[in-house]
């Protein structure tokens, strides 16, 4: 249960750290430092990291959770 709490946290954290980095994506683009299609570019690529890491810390969860079933 520890593992699914901390892993939780991650989680949030790496979804705070998107919308923190969407929030600036969007203010460059309004102050005009960034076109429509380059804003959209980074936002894409932003979630895909987002995803990226979500995917690992359900990937280190779950070896925890295996090995934690081993003992």
């Amino acid at each position: 249960m520890l593992f699914r709490s901390m892993a939780e946290d991650a989680r949030i954290a790496v979804r705070n750290v998107r919308r923190d980095a969407i929030e600036r994506i969007k203010d460059r683009e309004k102050k005009k430092e960034l076109s429509e299609d380059e804003m959209k570019r980074w936002q894409d690529r932003v979630q895909k990291e987002t995803d990226s890491f979500i995917k690992r810390i359900d990937e280190i969860l779950k070896s925890k959770e295996q090995e934690i079933m081993e003992v």
